[in-house]
C-alpha cells in the first residue's frame, strides 16, 4: 500500500477535524455499568463506535471499494475518525482513496456511484491534496455540461440516470455539496439543491410527510391499507438532508426551504418511532415488520440529534426519543462488535435476521454514534 506523507499525521495520533465534526471524546476510565446513563455517556458512545468499527475492519464486505454500500460505511468512519483518537480509521479512509486513485463508481451519471466522493471531498477539506477531488471534479463538470434532464418515471430505460429514487438523495448531493466547499464553485452546490427539489416535487408525499421510494410504490399499499413508506428509504432521505445542510451556508437564499423540509420529516418521523425506541421497515404498517431494523433506525436517529445539536429541532421534545433510540441500537450489537438486524440491500420493506449485517448499516450506525457522542458533550458542559 502507497501511504502519503502526510498520512504520519494520523500515525503520530492526530485526528482528523471535519466542517461540523464533534471534539474528540478525552479519554475515559474503566467501563461504566451498563445502566441507561453509562450507554449514553459519549466516553461509552465512543467505545461502542469503535468496537462495531473493529469488527468491520475485521470482517470486509464483498462490495466494490466504489460501490454505494462501502461510500456509506466511509461516510461512517470519516464521522469516528473525527472524534476518536485512535489514527487508524482515518488511515483506512486515506487507503480507499489511495487505491481507487481518488476516481468515483464506474457509472458517471448514478448517484449511488457518486456516494464515495463525500469521503474524497471530507479528506480533502482537511489535507489539502488535489489529487483527492480532481476526478470528481471532472466528471461533474461533465454533467453540468450535459445533465442527462428527463422523466424521474422509475419505469423509463434512463431513469438512473436521474436522481429518480429517493435513496439517490443520500448518495448524490452531499457529494455535490462537498465538492462546492472544497473546490469554491457554487455551480456544483447550486445543482444538488435544484436537483433535490426535482426529486422531491416528484417522490414527497405532501399529506404524510414522508417520501415514495421511487415512481413504482406511488399506488401500493402495505397488508393493513396504509401507503406504502420504506423504513430505510426515507432514512436515506433524512441523512441525505442533514449530510446536504451540512454544507448549505447559513445566509444561502435555498437554506430555509431545505431547514423547512427537515423539521417538517423529523415532527413524522417522531411520531412513528416504535415503542422499543427503533423505525420499523415499513413506517405505517410497522405490525407487519416487527423487527429490530438496524439500518433506517440509525439514519434516523444521526439525523434527529444532528438537529437537535444545531439547535434546529428543540431538544425537550426530540432528546428523549433519540436517547431511547440509540439505546436500542446498542442492543443490536453484538458481544464481538458485529451490528445485527440490518436489513441487506432492497428497495422496500422486508423482515430482518438477526444476524444480518452490512458495510452499510455499520456507517449509519456509525454517523448516528457522532452525533450522540456531541449531544451528549454538550450536556455535560
Amino acid at each position: 500500500m502507497k501511504i502519503f506523507p502526510f498520512t504520519a499525521l494520523y500515525l503520530a495520533g492526530l485526528v482528523l477535524l471535519a466542517s461540523c465534526g464533534a471534539p474528540v471524546v478525552p479519554p475515559s476510565a474503566a467501563p461504566a455499568a451498563n445502566t441507561d446513563g453509562a450507554v449514553l455517556a459519549p466516553a461509552t458512545i465512543l467505545r461502542l463506535m469503535e468496537k462495531v468499527a473493529d469488527w468491520q475492519l475485521a470482517n470486509p464486505s464483498t462490495y466494490r471499494p466504489d460501490d454505494w454500500t462501502e461510500g456509506v460505511g466511509d461516510a461512517g468512519f470519516m464521522a469516528l475518525a473525527r472524534i476518536s483518537r485512535d489514527g487508524k480509521y482515518g488511515l483506512a479512509m486515506l487507503d480507499v482513496g489511495n487505491r481507487q486513485a481518488w476516481k468515483l463508481g464506474p457509472r458517471p451519471y448514478h448517484a449511488d456511484d457518486h456516494m464515495v466522493g463525500q469521503t474524497y471531498a471530507e479528506l480533502y477539506l482537511q489535507l489539502r491534496d488535489p489529487r483527492m477531488i480532481a476526478p470528481m471534479r471532472a466528471q461533474f463538470d461533465a454533467i453540468l455540461k450535459a445533465p442527462h434532464d428527463g422523466s424521474l418515471d422509475f419505469t423509463t430505460a434512463d431513469a438512473r440516470q436521474r436522481w429518480s429514487w429517493c435513496d439517490a438523495l443520500f448518495m448524490a448531493p452531499p457529494a455535490w455539496a462537498r465538492l462546492s466547499a472544497a473546490s469554491g464553485d457554487p455551480r456544483y452546490l447550486d445543482f444538488a439543491i435544484e436537483r433535490w427539489w426535482r426529486t422531491s416535487d416528484y417522490l414527497y408525499d405532501q399529506q404524510e410527510h414522508l417520501f415514495f421510494r421511487d415512481s413504482r410504490y406511488f399506488t401500493q399499499r402495505e397488508a393493513n391499507g396504509a401507503k406504502l413508506f420504506w423504513g430505510r428509504g426515507n432514512g436515506w432521505v433524512m441523512g441525505g438532508l442533514v449530510r446536504l445542510l451540512q454544507y448549505v451556508p447559513t445566509q444561502h437564499p435555498a437554506r430555509a426551504r431545505l431547514v423547512q423540509q427537515y423539521v417538517e420529516m423529523a415532527g413524522r418521523i417522531l411520531d412513528l418511532q416504535q415503542s422499543v425506541g427503533l423505525w420499523r421497515a415499513s413506517l405505517l404498517d410497522p405490525a407487519s415488520f416487527p423487527d429490530r431494523e438496524s439500518s433506517g433506525s440509525s439514519l434516523y436517529t444521526y439525523a434527529l440529534a444532528w438537529g437537535v445539536n444545531e439547535g434546529i429541532l428543540p431538544k425537550a421534545r426530540y432528546a428523549p426519543a433519540i436517547q431511547r433510540a440509540w439505546q436500542a441500537l446498542a442492543m443490536n450489537v453484538q458481544a464481538d462488535g458485529k451490528l445485527g438486524y440490518v436489513q441487506p440491500v432492497g428497495d422496500m420493506p422486508k423482515r430482518v435476521d438477526p444476524e444480518s449485517t452490512e458495510i452499510f448499516g455499520v456507517g449509519a450506525f456509525l454517523l448516528a454514534g457522532s452525533e450522540m457522542v456531541r449531544m451528549g458533550l454538550e450536556e455535560g458542559k
